[in-house]
């Protein structure tokens, strides 16, 4: 079987352009066919092929397997990504974990075959033809008949095979679309599988499950669901469904998701640390200033009277003679003011009750919050938080400089909903604990908010004393916004930016920042 598996294999490869995948293994414990992705790695089961032996050709066996698993790799769902938003979109019809697992991972299957059956004569259609199958994947059949022309020995279902066929399989741009009504086809056909002894997670060349994909595939695929998802509800309920295989793959990456080993998951946390991810961030670091001390630099010719301590011995050939005799020239070092070279970041986010709830809807104020954080903490500098409403009523939340990612966007995601007051002196406890007196190591300070503070003149007299640079978002415009613009107006560390939509805030942020930094846009 070996021998014949490396033969079989050395021709799927050539059919289908030569995949970068290494070679197939038989593996116990697979249905069928499996697909680790994280190790780009086909496995057999040994069990089954033995079985479809006794109706059909071993070598076709093993060609047909190959064909199903190459096509899943290079065409559907190919990345997580894809294979969540497919969920998704069954899990809107369906309203069914299960039910929307199985019909995600039927609808994949018929894409991933037919997309090969297009490109060459498989003998997928034969192992569909003798396999055993229950009513579901009959119905299956007979779709997969009717598109490929093929006999799969299928009587019956003439109406869903008739209503599935007419979905654009091999059009990518209408997969979300056709994963609708494809799980709206089948719908009744899961439920009465469901009712009689409940939902065979198995697809009908195997399972597809989050654990074939490797971590770098989980974080860009989570990336492009939290972008893709209209509210925070949308990615916590999907995240909540495979909770287990994805705290299982976090805490297997020791942190690598930016949540800490061995602690589960807060998905609305995660929603605005992904989300955040989309939109990276340069940061210019920090100028270089001479340090005042003296190093070697380059070499002059030694003349009488120069002082003997400069001479180099290794290239003077251990002579002391004018033009051969080799001295070095020294120059004053540059340094950097800190190791990282970037100014650490006081983040003050506003969370009063005219800010979004940043659980029940995209809080563009968090958002921006979020991405300001995300480039600091990838550039090595320190982020502390003051989240803010109500502050001289206990309405606050105040976090000490810090590059834990959990804890920092635990700080901002934080919702008080109440009035809106801030406390100079839990701004100033912040600053102190920065341990810093040189203006030019400063923390900077990034301030979202509406403007609708109580005491705002206090904080523009704190703002007109400061040296450090500081950044004010403002949403929306309002008579609180246009005094502080009046008032800030002579001070040339302090950047204010504003918009009119909430919309428009992840993009205004994020140009500004840009600029802010250093940065001019493009």
């Amino acid at each position: 079987m070996e021998d014949r598996l490396k033969k079989i294999w050395a021709k799927v490869r050539q059919d289908h352009l030569f995949p970068e995948l290494p070679d197939p293994v038989y593996e116990e414990g697979q249905q069928r066919v499996g697909l680790d992705i994280k190790g780009k790695k086909i496995m057999l089961s040994r069990q089954f092929i033995t079985t479809l032996e006794k109706k059909m050709d071993e070598s076709s066996v093993l060609e047909g397997l190959l064909d199903h698993a190459v096509s899943h790799y290079l065409y559907c769902p190919w990345d997580l990504s894809t294979h969540l938003k497919l969920y998704a979109e069954a899990k809107k019809v369906l309203k069914d974990k299960e039910m929307a697992r199985k019909a995600a991972d039927c609808f994949m299957d018929v894409v991933a075959d037919t997309f090969c059956m297009s490109k060459k004569d498989s003998p997928i259609s034969s192992i569909y033809r003798h396999s055993e199958r229950g009513t579901l994947e009959e119905a299956i059949h007979a779709l997969l008949q009717r598109i490929w022309g093929k006999d799969l020995g299928v009587r019956g279902h003439e109406e869903l095979s008739r209503k599935l066929s007419r979905l654009p399989y091999l059009d990518r741009t209408k997969w979300r679309e056709s994963m609708r009504r494809f799980a709206r086809a089948i719908q009744t056909l899961l439920e009465e599988e469901k009712q009689k002894g409940g939902i065979n997670s198995a697809a009908s060349m195997g399972n597809h499950s989050l654990d074939q994909y490797s971590l770098q595939e989980i974080e860009r695929g989570l990336q492009d669901l939290a972008q893709d998802s209209a509210r925070p509800s949308e990615f916590r309920q999907i995240v909540k469904d495979f909770e287990q295989e994805l705290e299982e793959a976090m805490n297997s990456a020791k942190g690598m998701m930016g949540l800490g080993a061995g602690r589960s998951l807060d998905a609305d946390i995660l929603f605005y640390m992904k989300l955040a991810e989309n939109y990276s961030l340069p940061v210019r670091k920090t100028p270089m200033e001479k340090s005042g001390a003296l190093y070697p630099h380059h070499h002059t010719p030694w003349e009488v009277g120069s002082p003997y301590q400069d001479i180099d011995p290794w290239t003077s050939f251990g002579k002391i003679m004018p033009g051969i005799t080799q001295t070095w020239k020294r120059t004053e070092g540059r340094v950097f003011g800190r190791d990282e070279g970037v100014p650490d970041c006081v983040v003050m986010i506003d969370s009063s009750a005219s800010m979004a709830d940043p659980k029940e809807h995209i809080s563009y104020a968090v958002l921006g919050a979020a991405c300001a954080c995300d480039a600091y903490l990838r550039n090595h500098a320190r982020v502390a938080v003051y989240n803010f409403s109500d502050a001289s009523s206990g309405g606050r939340r105040l976090l000490a400089f810090s590059r834990e990612r959990e804890k920092i966007y635990q700080a901002i995601c934080h919702y008080f909903g109440g009035g809106t007051r801030i406390l100079i002196d839990d701004i100033q406890e912040i600053q102190s604990s920065h341990g810093s007196s040189s203006p030019r190591t400063s923390p900077d300070i990034f301030l979202i908010t509406d403007m609708q503070i109580t005491n705002l003149r206090e904080l523009i007299q704190y703002f007109n004393g400061l040296t450090n640079r500081v950044t004010a978002v403002h949403i929306g415009s309002n008579d609180h916004v246009r005094q502080f613009k009046r008032s800030m107006e002579v001070s040339k560390n302090v950047w204010i930016y504003g918009v009119e939509k909430k919309e428009d805030i992840p993009n205004i942020v994020l140009g500004r920042i840009r600029e802010y930094m250093g940065f001019e846009p493009p």
